[in-house]
């Protein structure tokens, strides 16, 4: 069995991921975890198995991550563009599904400054006239 490494990265969150090719058995551990108790909602687990879908390859391959940082979403889309990039590093084929539907794109929104005299980056205190 081999492996590849990729990294991933979304808002706050880092991954990094590391996926086993030859015999696999479609067993997703992160941080140490199965990955169904690590994100319990149905739509994070969506996320992580959407590379492995658009291009058929369910239970073909076993991955491991480890993410920190970040929130819940952020991190599973942070493994979702790793395993994307680890998917290419293995074969240069799937770039073009990949990059058709979107995953291969770091998202590059992360919260803006807090700016000083206000409340928030763009939010003010109250004015009065008087």
């Amino acid at each position: 069995m081999e492996k590849t490494n990729a990294l991933g990265r979304r808002k706050e969150a880092t991954a990094r991921v590391n996926i086993l090719h030859g015999e696999g058995s479609g067993k997703f551990t992160i941080n140490g975890e199965d990955y169904k108790k690590y994100f319990p909602q149905g739509i994070y687990q969506l996320i992580i198995e959407q590379p492995f879908k658009i291009l058929g390859l369910e239970g073909r391959y076993d991955f491991t991550a480890n993410t920190r940082g970040g929130g819940v979403k952020g991190q599973a889309e942070a493994i979702r563009l790793g395993i994307s990039r680890a998917l290419i590093a293995i074969n240069p084929e799937y770039r073009s599904l990949l990059k058709k539907s979107g995953l291969l794109t770091r998202d590059p929104r992360v919260v803006e400054r807090k700016k000083p005299g206000k409340k928030k980056a763009r939010k003010s205190f109250q004015f009065s006239k008087r």
